[in-house]
């Protein structure tokens, strides 16, 4: 969930800092109008810093309003050739960083060239623009959402980005049907498994119901975990990672024939978890499934994998 960002100066958040060193003339800060009741979300940045990055959250009809504020270092003049702000849609393969794609791209020209002292400030709007990819961080992709604020000059330009976070609701699904599943070893184990449904939002519970049919190998333990896994690149180049989520210990000793074991496992408070993404942008997929795994006296594990659909609402 996102938090109110508070403070005097909430609307330029810390990473406008990286405008600031160097041998930069100007300062940029973007702040948005909104930025005293907007949630923000803490995010781990992908260049490995420690300290968790703050980005504004916005969905995906919601407005970008806010001014773009330049100050000109010491008492000098700045000559440019023109100031805008960009919003942009990127998505980059981290496997392949000499490759980004942009699905979306607008500018806004927010003063026509001349000359610059002090500090001024430019109002901009994004209105009416649609956002139909949630902002995603993974092992080799990255979506994301920036403003990039660009001063225009003839030697060096002058730049700082601000990246925002952007979520997707979806509606509730029209059909949701349990999931009913047989795994066996014949002659030996037999269990049937019932999940409620197949389609879950990111704070939902998932409940089911494991039926031992028959046990004729010695089990003591019994887990679901939380499978995520994510594809990017297409044919040959094709990048497949696997992470375990969560896992959840159901049952910790031997079952018997006839026995039925509950199940309650609660997705909330996992923030690795994101919706299901289908080949996004032709560029990358997330799935997620359940697994079911046993455990036998000598350690052997059986196991049984089920795609499951994650939505946020």
């Amino acid at each position: 969930m996102g938090q109110r960002k508070q403070g005097v100066h909430a609307g330029a958040m810390a990473s406008t800092l990286s405008s600031f060193f160097g041998s930069q003339p100007a300062r940029i800060a973007v702040k948005f109008a909104d930025a005293d009741t907007r949630a923000v979300v803490s995010t781990k940045p992908m260049d490995g810093r420690a300290t968790d990055e703050q980005q504004y959250l916005f969905a995906a009809s919601d407005n970008i309003i806010g001014t773009v504020e330049v100050a000109v270092n010491g008492n000098k003049k700045l000559d440019h050739q023109g100031i805008k702000v960009e919003l942009i849609g990127q998505i980059e393969l981290l496997h392949d960083r000499s490759n980004t794609y942009e699905f979306t791209s607008l500018v806004r020209e927010l003063e026509v060239p001349g000359e610059l002292q002090g500090t001024k400030s430019f109002p901009f709007e994004f209105t009416s623009v649609e956002k139909q990819y949630e902002s995603y961080d993974g092992i080799n992709v990255r979506l994301r959402y920036f403003l990039r604020v660009t001063i225009m000059r003839q030697y060096a330009k002058v730049a700082h980005e601000e990246t925002i976070r952007v979520h997707v609701a979806s509606d509730e699904p029209d059909a949701n049907n349990t999931i009913k599943m047989e795994v066996g070893i014949e002659d030996c184990l037999h269990i049937e498994f019932e999940y409620n449904k197949s389609k879950f939002h990111l704070q939902d519970a998932v409940l089911g119901k494991i039926f031992f049919l028959l046990v004729r190998i010695k089990i003591k333990h019994m887990e679901i975990a939380i499978i995520k896994r994510e594809s990017t690149g297409t044919g040959a180049n094709t990048y497949n990672e696997t992470e375990t989520v969560a896992k959840f210990e159901i049952m910790d000793g031997a079952p018997v024939r006839g026995e039925s074991i509950p199940i309650r496992m609660f997705l909330g408070g996992h923030d690795q978890l994101t919706p299901t993404f289908r080949n996004v942008n032709n560029k990358f997929s997330v799935k997620y499934f359940l697994n079911l795994v046993l455990i036998d006296e000598e350690d052997r594990r059986y196991f049984k994998q089920q795609e499951v659909t994650l939505f946020r609402r």
